[in-house]
């Protein structure tokens, strides 16, 4: 079993504790830089003041890069079948 560790993340000038697994902390440390360097960007790029906008912004942004590539994912991998599938179909062929 891994050990729990206390932790505090700071998330738009918020301070969150957590209890986690010794193993997720890095994840949950570069999780949250990504998400202050988002909310950056979007306050610059967009003049967004309201943090619970900058917020919602970031949650679709990093939402819409999963869908993504489950997409791009399911997409490769249709791709490998056809291949292998046309691969065996040689094999078989000659066999």
């Amino acid at each position: 079993m891994s050990e729990k560790l206390k932790i505090k993340l700071s998330i738009a000038n918020r301070v969150y504790p957590l209890t986690i697994d010794s193993s997720q902390e890095e994840g949950l440390r570069k999780a949250a830089k990504n998400i202050e360097v988002m909310i950056k960007q979007f306050e610059q790029s967009y003049s967004v003041r309201d943090k619970q906008d900058v917020l919602a912004m970031c949650a679709l942004q990093f939402a819409s890069q999963v869908e993504q590539k489950s997409i791009d994912t399911a997409t490769v991998s249709e791709h490998v079948e056809e291949k292998l599938n046309a691969l065996n179909d040689l094999l078989q062929s000659h066999i």
